[in-house]
C-alpha cells in the first residue's frame, strides 16, 4: 500500500507537467499515423513503430525508407545523425538517473526532447519520489505519442478526402522550429548563427550530393561544425534585450536586474 501511495503521488505531480505535451503529441502522432495509413500501411505499423522506435522525426523519415530500396547502412547512419542529440541528452542526465535501479533503462529509452526538457528542469515536490516522477513523465509522454499514432493509422486508411501533401507535416514542423530559433529572444545571435550554419551546410551538400544523397553528409557536417564551433558559440551573448539587459540578468550599466 505504501508503494502504491508513492506511485500515485508521483503520477499526480507528473500529469500536469505533461498536459501541454499531450496536445502536441496527439496531433503530431495522429498526423504521422495518418501518413502511414495513406501509404498503405496497417495501423499496427505506426502503433508498433511509435512504441519501439519512439523518435518522432525518425518515424516520419522511416515512412520513405520503408517505401524505398533496401539500404540498412544508410538507414542506420540516417537514424544516428537525426537522433545524435540524444547522446548529449544522455550525458547530461547521468547524474539525475543515478541510483534509480530498474527505472533507469526505461527512462533512457523513453527520453525524447520534451521529456528531457521536463525531467531536466522539474523541481521535485516534497514527498514525491524522484524516480517515479521521472518515470511517469516519460511513460505519459510516450503514451500520448503512441495513442495519437495509432488513432491516425486507423483514420488514415479510411479518409474520404484527398491526402496529397500530408507528408509535408514534418517539413512544416521543422520550419516552425527554425523560425522559433531565428526569432527567439532566448538564443539571439547564437541561435541565428547556428540556424545559418544549418541552412548553409544543407544547401552545400544538396549541390554536391544531389537530393537523394545529401541528408547524411549534411547531418554529419553539421555535427562536426557545431562541436568544433561550440566554444565560440557559447561565448556569444544571446542578443541584448531592448532595455539593455543581457541573458544573464545583468543590465548594460552593470547592475543586476530582477530575474
Amino acid at each position: 500500500m505504501a508503494e502504491r501511495g508513492v506511485r500515485i503521488r508521483a503520477l499526480k505531480a507528473a500529469f500536469p507537467l505533461t498536459v501541454p505535451i499531450a496536445l502536441g503529441f496527439l496531433f503530431l502522432g495522429c498526423s504521422y499515423g495518418m501518413l502511414m495509413g495513406t501509404k498503405g500501411f496497417s495501423f499496427v505499423w505506426p502503433m508498433c513503430m511509435s512504441a519501439f522506435i519512439f523518435a518522432g522525426s525518425m518515424e516520419f523519415v522511416t515512412v520513405n525508407l520503408l517505401l524505398s530500396a533496401f539500404n540498412p547502412l544508410a538507414a542506420f547512419l540516417l537514424a544516428l545523425m537525426v537522433n545524435a542529440r540524444h547522446l548529449f541528452y544522455g550525458l547530461s542526465m547521468l547524474g539525475r538517473f543515478r541510483g534509480l535501479g530498474w527505472k533507469r533503462p526505461l527512462l533512457i529509452f523513453g527520453m525524447c526532447d520534451e521529456t528531457f526538457a521536463v525531467n531536466s528542469s522539474v523541481h521535485v515536490p516534497e514527498g514525491v519520489d524522484r524516480g517515479w516522477l521521472y518515470l511517469w513523465v516519460t511513460l505519459l509522454n510516450q503514451s500520448y505519442w503512441v495513442t495519437g499514432a495509432t488513432l491516425g493509422g486507423i483514420l488514415g486508411a479510411n479518409l474520404p478526402f484527398d491526402t496529397d501533401g500530408l507528408d509535408f507535416v514534418l517539413t512544416a514542423m521543422f520550419l516552425v522550429i527554425f523560425l522559433e530559433q531565428w526569432m527567439g529572444g532566448d538564443t539571439g545571435r547564437r541561435g541565428r548563427i547556428s540556424a545559418l550554419i544549418g541552412v548553409g551546410v544543407s544547401i552545400a551538400c544538396l549541390v554536391l550530393f544531389g537530393s537523394d544523397g545529401f541528408m547524411i553528409p549534411a547531418m554529419a557536417a553539421m555535427i562536426v561544425l557545431f562541436v568544433a564551433l561550440r566554444p565560440w558559440l557559447d561565448d556569444l551573448a544571446p542578443a541584448a534585450a531592448t532595455d539593455g539587459t543581457v541573458a544573464d540578468g545583468t543590465a548594460a550599466d552593470g547592475k543586476e536586474t530582477a530575474r
